[in-house]
């Protein structure tokens, strides 16, 4: 317990909390259930959104956790969504790639556009087949040099844009354009090598 300008505010006990996260955990449960589609996934977000709660906030009052635990899941649901996105972008991103933008500060994310509505689940063979580009994407990545795999996976995976990637790398926006442009056609060369056919 400790003191306000209110009185006297009680914080959560440990059996407290873990009261409170059984009497939620269906209802959650449910709620992310219905926004991904997907059991498995649904159950990740829940255990994480849990989690998250007795991290950060397992010493704030009983009465404020409700709240909290809410504002965590929804966060969760949209962290997953936005992976979602980022994923499909690394699906679509590479079918961008013409040679009419062999400019070495191209960024092919500047010319992709959400018209699908990535956000939504993939159907199950679509989804299986953006899972297997995306192990081999994410093998292939290994071989880059470190500075090209950097603004790529900042710019493609961590979906910051061009202005925050640059500062994050401590250069210009032009080298993160060039990184990330020399990044996705050597990708998309060894994709190619590897039968992998890019509409």
């Amino acid at each position: 317990m400790y003191a306000s300008r209110l009185g006297v505010i009680k914080l959560s006990t440990s059996a407290e909390l873990d009261q409170f996260l059984s009497s939620v955990e269906r209802r959650a449960y449910k709620h992310a259930l219905f926004a991904v589609r997907d059991t498995h996934i649904a159950l990740d977000i829940v255990q994480d959104a849990m989690l998250k709660l007795t991290e950060k906030y397992s010493d704030k009052p009983n009465e404020e956790l409700p709240l909290l635990f809410q504002r965590i899941l929804q966060n969760t649901i949209r962290d997953h969504f936005r992976r979602q996105k980022v994923r499909s972008a690394w699906v679509t991103l590479f079918s961008s790639l013409q040679p009419k933008h062999e400019e070495e500060d191209f960024d092919p994310l500047d010319v992709l556009e959400d018209n699908d509505n990535q956000s939504t689940p993939a159907a199950p063979f679509e989804a299986m087949q953006q899972k297997q580009l995306i192990a081999v994407i994410e093998q292939a990545m290994t071989i880059l040099p470190a500075r090209q795999r950097e603004a790529f996976l900042l710019r493609y995976w961590e979906g910051l844009d061009t202005t925050e990637t640059a500062a994050a790398m401590g250069c210009t926006e032009g080298s993160v354009k060039t990184h990330c442009s020399r990044a996705t056609h050597a990708l998309a060369a060894l994709l190619k090598k590897k039968g992998v056919e890019l509409s």
